[in-house]
Parts: C-alpha cells; structure tokens; sequence
C-alpha cells in the first residue's frame, strides 16, 4: 500500500506521509509538469517487473517523464525513431560518439567544428587507442584520400563553426555507408526546422538544444537521434556515464521548442539581412553566410536547407584589438556571450572561446584569424539591426 499515512503515527512520521502523493486525477494537463522525484514507488514485486516490462519510471538516471517529453519532440523534429536528451550538446556528442567506437578504431573528422568536439577525438578519445583524422570536408578529394580499413565513424556539422561552412552531407553519408562506416551530424545551428540530416543519409544527429533549440539561454541540454537500435546503444552508455538531461531543463527545452519555428525562420532571416549589408561594408574584409551568392557553397546550401540559411554568420574585421573592441562597446543590440542561439543576437571571439585550446598557427591553417566575430542573430527587426552594426562599424573604423 502506497498511502502510509495513518492517525496512529506520530507527527514526525505523517509529515513524510502527508501530501505524498495526488489524491485526483492528473492526466492531460494543458501544460507539462515537471517531474523532479529521483524515483517512483512501486506496490510491490509484480508491479515493479510490470514496470520494467513497459520501460515505465523507476529511477531518474534511467528514465524520467520530462526527458521523454523532450526524446518525443527531438524524435519528430529531427525525423528519426527515437532520441536521447543530454545533459548538455557536449554530452550529446560524447555519449553517440563512445557507443559507437572502441580501441582501434579511426574517426575521420571535419576539421572546421565547434572546438570541444575535436578536444573529444584528440584528447579524450586518443587515450583510449581510438584514432583520429581532421580534413576539410567541404573538399571531397580530402575525405575521400583519408579514409582508412578501421574507419567506423565520420563526424561533421550541418553548418560549420565558425567558418559557416557547408559539407555536402548526402555525399559524405553515401561514401561513409561505401566503407560500412556511419555519419554523425552536429545539426545545432540550423536545428530540424531547417535541415534534416537523417533524411540526407545521416545516421545520427547530435544537438546542443542549449542554443537554438531552446532558444532563452536558459537551459543546457543536447540530444541525440536516430534508429530505435542506435538509441539503445546509446541510452546504454549513458546510463552508465550519467550523461541524461535533468527534469528541469528538459522542461524548459520542451516549452522553448514550441517556438522554434517561428524563432528560427526570423533569426535566419535576420543573419541573411545582415550579411548582405556587411558584406558591403567597407570595415567589413569578409563574411560568412550561406545565403551569399559569394558563398562557396550557396547552392550547395540551397539545395540542402532551401530559403533559410540558419541564424549563424562570422565576420572578419581588421585584426587590430583596439578598433575590435570599440566596436563591440558602440553595439546596442549586440552583446558577448559564451553561446549562441538565443533571441537575442550576440556574438563570440572564437580565439579566445570556442578555439582557445588551438595555438594561433593552428587556428590560421583552418582560417580562424584573430579579426573573426561570429554572430548569432536573433528575433530584433532586421532593420535595427543592420543600422546598429553599420553604426558601430563607423564608430571603430572610420579614420
């Protein structure tokens, strides 16, 4: 019997029985609760194995109501079986890529990816006798002469940080598949309402739901999706690593979610009207946007994405601190942050955040000068936006 609570107990005993459990229904409520318990009670041994049988709610690491929530509208946004929501994108990352590698194996990665990501390969993964290769996968000639016998795993982004680079994703996946090997795809910058990898022959996808996803800087969270057989592998891993999302921040990604379309159509539009006014920009020496004709991989983009190119783009200004600095204090709208995809726009120095770890040389030879901002657009009007860069630009650089 559930209920303890009884008037022949003592005080101190019925203050752990009292209102320990509802007394009315609860189902279908018009907002999702948060389910903060670290367990749920059982009546007894039958019950128990009927809750193993139906993969019901023991115990948080295991499962939890709010994680679910969110595997189910990680499963539908990004069009695969099943999900496994994280503590962070990191761990995300790191749980997919574990399952599926062991001693002996070879990685061959994207070089131009979110800095912690390579650090997973070259200096967690490396310890254990996984290899690892870094190319350039905008050039399929590199991924190709790389590829080696013991290749189980290629990893790359959607849309890479922080060159906003774009591989050839259908390509890349038929080629791993060629050498019975899988893709794993970092979808975080476009998020599934403007890019499906699984549908272009990934075979996991990874997210950091902390950025875009969310979109309120105000949860970590990441995710993994894809096959139902792939999803339990990797669920097993996390168990054990205790890498699963927490009830609240699931809860708060799952709230953020319902917004994410219209969040992120704007911020894409947003990031196209910015760079179309900054690559005119006589401050500006370069930028980086997919929906610029002068984007290597415009039509690349096109075909993969459509109308919307995602809210991400990086600018390179004069690499001289100083003027780098004053235009960052003469911005009203645009602010420092260490993350991206909130409604907000912000921006990041990836010398010193998301690349610190690389020495300058090794920054230079994948094209991160010390004059690249990267820019996360958010939800402003366009038009505000535009004129505070183009004011600031002035403020800093105009002699």
């Amino acid at each position: 019997m559930l209920n303890g609570f009884s008037e022949d107990f003592s005080f101190e005993t019925n203050i752990l029985e009292a209102g320990a459990y509802f007394n009315a229904p609860t189902t279908h409520p018009e907002a999702l609760p948060i389910h903060m318990a670290t367990a749920h009670n059982v009546e007894d041994l039958d019950d128990l194995q009927k809750r193993y049988d139906e993969h019901g709610f023991c115990y948080n690491r295991n499962r939890n109501p709010n994680r679910s929530a969110l595997n189910d509208m990680m499963t539908y946004i990004e069009g695969g079986e099943d999900s496994l929501a994280c503590s962070s994108g990191m761990a995300a990352i790191s749980t997919a890529v574990i399952a599926n590698t062991k001693a002996g194996d070879h990685i061959l990665s994207d070089k131009t990816l979110y800095g912690e990501s390579l650090e997973v390969f070259s200096k967690i993964l490396s310890k254990y006798g996984v290899e690892y290769t870094f190319v350039d996968f905008t050039d399929f000639e590199q991924v190709k002469a790389n590829i080696r016998p013991n290749t189980v795993l290629l990893y790359t982004e959607t849309v890479g940080n922080p060159l906003i680079t774009v591989p050839d994703l259908r390509k890349i996946a038929d080629f791993a598949h060629s050498h019975n090997a899988i893709l794993i795809v970092d979808n975080t910058f476009m998020t599934g309402a403007l890019a499906h990898p699984l549908a272009l022959g990934a075979d996991v996808v990874v997210n950091s739901l902390t950025k875009f996803a969310n979109g309120h800087s105000d949860a970590v969270c990441g995710a993994i999706t894809s096959s139902k057989e792939m999803i339990e592998k990797c669920h097993a891993v996390q168990v054990l690593l205790g890498t699963q999302a927490d009830p609240f921040s699931s809860w708060l990604v799952c709230r953020g979610l319902r917004t994410l379309d219209l969040r992120v159509k704007k911020q894409a539009a947003n990031a196209a009207a910015l760079a179309a006014a900054l690559e005119k920009n006589p401050y500006v020496k370069k930028v980086y946007h997919p929906s610029l004709a002068s984007h290597p991989a415009h039509e690349l983009a096109k075909s993969q994405f459509g109308e919307y190119f995602g809210g991400m783009l990086s600018l390179e200004l004069e690499d001289n601190r100083e003027k780098m600095n004053k235009f960052m204090r003469a911005l009203h709208l645009c602010h420092y942050a260490m993350t991206l995809g909130g409604y907000r726009t912000t921006m990041a120095y990836p010398p010193m955040s998301s690349h610190s770890d690389m020495t300058k040389e090794e920054r230079m030879a994948i094209g991160i000068s010390d004059g690249l901002l990267r820019i996360s657009c958010g939800i402003e009007n366009a038009e505000d936006l535009v004129k505070d860069f183009e004011q600031a630009l002035e403020v800093a650089y105009k002699d």
